[in-house]
C-alpha cells in the first residue's frame, strides 16, 4: 500500500488541504468553465485527484472530524433564511407549484427503486444490505428536494458515507445531470410549441428584494453560534425522544423555528449561507478523499440510470400535472429548479430570463428545500425501509 505524501496523522496539513480544495472551486467557479463545473464538483475532482495520486491520505481522522462536526453545522447556516410565514403568504403559487415539483421527486425515487436492482450500490458502508435501497431513494430524495446540505445528512443518517466511492460517484452524478437539467430548463422557454400549451403570465413585475448586506467579525461570530447552539439543543430533544435517527430533522426544525421566529433579526444575520457554503465544500472533498476511482467507475452506469429516471419522472409530473393546474410555464421553471439545483440557481435563472416577480419566490422555496429535503429524505428511507421488511 503506498503512503501519501501527507500521513494520515498530520492533522492540520490535512486540514489545510481540505480547505484549499474548498478555496480552489471557489475561486475556479468563477471562471467561465468553472462556472459550469460548480464549486461542488470542481472540490470533489480536487480531492479525488490528490487521493489517487497520493498526495492526501484516503483515509484520517481529519475526515472523521468533519463528517462528525461541519455536516450538523451545514443545516442551521443554510436555514436561518427559511421564514416559514413569508413563504406562504407572499409565495402562495410558487409554493404550491414547489410541494408539486417535491411530489415529483418522491415519486421518481420510488419509480427508480421500483426498476432497478440497487443492491450491489453502497455495500461498503455497514448497513443491511436490505436497507440499500431505502437509503439510496431516501439519499436523492433529499437532494432533489433540498441540495448539499440534506443530500450531506442523509449521508450521515443511513451511513452511506461510510462507502467513500459510492457516495463520491453518486455525488458526481447528481452534480453532474443536475447542470445538464438546468440546461434543459434553460431552453424550454425557447420552445414555442411548449410555451402555447402554458398558461400565459407576465413575469416581469419586480418584487421585494430581500435585505443586503456583508459579513462582519459579528455577524459571522453569531452566526457559527447560533448554529451550535441549534445542533446541541436538537441532539438534547432527539436523545430525550430516543430517536436518533430523527437527529438532522430536529435540527431542521428548530432552525425553520428560529427563522419563522425571529425573521427580521436572521435577515441581519449576514454570512451565514456563505458559511455553509464552505462547509459543505470541505465535506465534499472529505467524502471524495476516500474514493477509489476504478469503483467509481464501475458503480456508474447504474448510478446514472437511478438519476435519469427519477429526473424524467421529477419532469413529467411538474410540467404535466402543472398545466392541468393552470401554472405558467415559468413558474413551473422556476420551482423545478428550486426543487432540483436548489436557493441559487432558481433566482439566477428567473433573473437572466427577465421573470423579475419570481427572483425573490425562487430564493425563498429554494430555502424551503432544504428545510423540507432532510425531512423527506428521512421519510422515504424510514418508509421504504418498513415496506421492503
Amino acid at each position: 500500500m503506498l503512503i501519501s505524501l501527507i500521513s494520515a496523522d498530520n492533522h492540520f496539513a490535512i486540514m489545510a488541504a481540505l480547505f484549499a480544495i474548498a478555496t480552489l472551486a471557489i475561486l475556479t467557479e468563477r471562471t467561465r468553465i468553472g462556472a459550469q463545473l460548480t464549486s461542488a464538483n470542481i472540490a470533489i475532482l480536487a480531492a479525488i485527484i490528490a487521493a489517487n495520486v497520493n498526495i492526501i491520505p484516503h483515509a484520517a481522522p481529519v475526515y472523521d472530524f468533519v463528517f462528525e462536526y461541519f455536516v450538523p453545522v451545514l443545516l442551521p447556516l443554510f436555514l436561518f433564511k427559511a421564514d416559514i410565514r413569508r413563504l406562504f403568504f407572499e409565495t402562495t403559487r410558487m409554493t404550491m407549484a414547489f410541494l408539486l415539483a417535491c411530489i415529483g421527486t418522491i415519486i421518481g425515487a420510488i419509480v427508480a427503486v421500483l426498476l432497478l436492482d440497487l443492491s450491489s450500490l453502497g455495500t461498503g458502508a455497514a448497513i443491511d444490505a436490505s436497507l440499500r435501497e431505502p437509503a439510496i431513494a431516501g439519499l436523492f430524495t433529499s437532494t432533489y428536494i433540498g441540495g448539499a446540505v440534506n443530500y450531506a445528512a442523509l449521508g450521515e443518517i443511513t451511513r452511506l458515507r461510510e462507502d467513500a466511492s459510492f457516495f463520491s460517484a453518486a455525488t458526481a452524478t447528481d452534480n453532474l445531470f443536475s447542470a445538464l437539467y438546468l440546461a434543459m430548463l434553460a431552453v424550454l422557454p425557447s420552445w414555442s410549441w411548449l410555451v402555447r400549451r402554458y398558461l400565459p403570465c407576465n413575469h416581469d413585475l419586480a418584487t421585494h428584494n430581500p435585505e443586503l448586506g456583508h459579513p462582519t467579525p459579528l455577524t459571522l461570530a453569531m452566526s457559527l453560534t447560533l448554529a451550535l447552539l441549534t445542533v446541541a439543543t436538537g441532539d438534547a430533544l432527539a436523545a430525550w425522544l430516543n430517536t436518533p435517527d430523527w437527529r438532522y430533522a430536529m435540527i431542521t426544525l428548530l432552525a425553520v423555528i428560529i427563522a419563522t421566529l425571529f425573521p427580521k433579526q436572521m435577515a441581519r444575520l449576514h454570512g451565514d449561507f456563505e458559511l455553509g457554503i464552505l462547509l459543505s465544500l470541505i465535506f465534499f472533498a472529505a467524502i471524495a478523499a476516500g474514493a477509489n476511482v476504478l469503483a467509481m467507475i464501475q458503480i456508474a452506469p447504474l448510478l446514472i440510470l437511478v438519476v435519469v429516471i427519477l429526473l424524467t419522472v421529477h419532469a413529467l409530473i411538474t410540467f404535466g400535472f402543472g398545466k392541468l393546474l393552470g401554472f405558467s410555464l415559468p413558474e413551473l421553471i422556476t420551482a423545478s429548479n428550486a426543487t432540483v439545483l436548489g436557493a441559487t440557481t432558481a433566482p439566477a435563472l428567473a433573473a437572466a430570463k427577465g421573470w423579475r416577480d419570481l427572483i425573490t419566490p425562487g430564493v425563498l422555496i429554494g430555502v424551503f428545500g432544504y428545510a423540507l429535503g432532510t425531512f423527506a429524505g428521512t421519510a422515504m428511507y424510514q418508509f421504504w425501509s418498513w415496506v421492503t421488511s
